[in-house]
């Protein structure tokens, strides 16, 4: 069993007796992630995400689900609706474009979702705990379903008889876009873009989210790891930017701008993270997203923290420059806040907002979807975390469509924009195509 019986059996004595919304929970020793493994094939949907050594959730089902409309502004109109359920904590994903996707690949997950899950194991530093949400008059059949649950176990790996891999929009294509973006850039009409491309695998195999979250989160143990599964498919990946943290009044954001590759030895690692920290177009990058991102947050902090260098983010197969912004939220509050005013980041997006949004309508010649939108999890009293949605795949049957894109600011050159986006393919890439 994946649980013992005594830990349901308080469940279900702490869920007995009441009607309406509530939670009940217990502690337990089982991986957030290993639970959705051994019980997402039985549920409607389920959700993993978090990052080692700090929070991680794995949930299932549905016991309530906000309702809102698409546009600016419906983030925050999320925390509206929100209940009040001590314990409780929701899992959020959100789109790109305020109005969300318009590709039927996109079905099931709209502009935005804000779930709070029928049973959910939620891992915060020492402590893990099983937590169930109920509505009506019982816990209904979640917990029979707990009670029936094994580990999953180790997988045998099937590997594809048949693949095929093609890039939309085709290399030179979007070659041509980064052309035509330093050209308006050269023209003054803005600073900074990042322009977007994808890689469709198809195969005779479809690819289990979960597996391969446990694959991306053991490779990529500092980025955030998630997978969000529908009835229609799967959105995972492994990010390593955090848009936004809160804990009480502290929040914490932690974006990237500027990249380049890991090197063959240590000298070599050390010489092109020497290099990235020293390069005039990547430093420029890189301040125009931390004054973003400042000048968002000056109206909702009483505090800000801002280093004045930024720092080198190594990864496992990447190198980036990151900066860690910490504030003091004003009184009142909360993650919900702070997403809508930042997203989207020019990290992202670009910069001045308006005019980047444009350029990438007209130049991307696709839907990103959630790629590039947020991914995470809130709590009723506004705590949260929530990562930026990189480094991903959109799951459909054999077939994976992978995002990536690269920030091009003036001086940029289109095909070292092209080798960071193949850079930040590899990580999924690499999973999909194993021989």
């Amino acid at each position: 069993m994946l649980f013992p019986d005594h830990a349901l059996d308080e469940l279900e004595d702490a869920l007995a007796g009441t009607t309406g919304l509530r939670i009940g929970s217990v502690d337990v020793d089982v991986d957030p992630l290993e639970f959705v493994r051994a019980a997402h094939d039985s549920a409607s949907s389920a959700v993993f995400f978090g990052r080692p050594g700090g929070f991680e959730i794995g949930a299932i089902g549905s016991v309530w689900e906000a309702v809102v409309s698409s546009g600016d502004g419906r983030l925050r109109r999320l925390a509206t609706q929100i209940p009040d359920l001590p314990g409780a904590r929701f899992l959020l994903g959100y789109s790109f474009d305020a109005h969300g996707p318009t590709g039927a690949e996109w079905a099931d997950y709209g502009p935005v979702k804000l779930v709070l899950p029928s049973a959910a194991v939620v891992r915060e530093g020492s402590a893990t705990r099983l937590v169930v949400a109920a509505d009506g008059d019982s816990a209904g059949g979640v917990v029979p379903l707990l009670r029936s649950l094994r580990p999953a176990g180790l997988r045998r790996r099937r590997h594809a008889a048949v693949r095929s891999i093609e890039s939309i929009p085709a290399p030179g294509e979007w070659m041509d876009s980064v052309e035509e973006a330093v050209a308006a850039i050269g023209r003054g009409s803005l600073e900074k873009v990042v322009l977007a491309r994808s890689v469709v695998v198809a195969s005779d195999v479809a690819s289990d989210p979960f597996d391969l979250a446990v694959r991306l989160r053991s490779g990529y143990p500092g980025c955030f790891t998630y997978a969000w599964e529908t009835d229609s498919g799967s959105f995972v990946g492994a990010s390593p930017e955090l848009l936004a943290s809160v804990r009480g009044t502290g929040v914490v954001s932690e974006p990237l701008a500027g990249t380049t590759a890991r090197g063959e030895g240590e000298d070599d690692d050390r010489a092109l993270g020497e290099g990235l920290m020293a390069s005039t177009k990547n430093r420029h990058e890189h301040r125009i997203v931390i004054d973003d991102i400042a000048r968002r947050l000056a109206g909702l902090t009483a505090h800000l923290e801002i280093p004045s260098t930024p720092m080198l983010r190594r990864m496992t197969n990447i190198q980036h420059l990151s900066t860690r912004i910490r504030g003091v939220l004003l009184a009142g509050l909360g993650i919900l806040d702070i997403v809508e005013a930042l997203h989207p980041t020019p990290a992202v997006g670009g910069s001045p907002a308006d005019e980047a949004l444009a350029t990438i309508g007209k130049l991307e010649m696709m839907d990103r979807g959630w790629y590039s939108g947020g991914i995470g999890w809130i709590g009723s009293g506004g705590d949260g975390d929530v990562a930026v949605a990189l480094r991903c795949a959109l799951l459909r049957g054999s077939t994976a469509r992978l995002f990536a894109g690269a920030g091009v600011v003036a001086g940029s050159d289109a095909q070292s924009e092209l080798e960071e986006t193949r850079l930040k393919f590899g990580p999924m890439l690499s999973l999909l195509t194993e021989a």
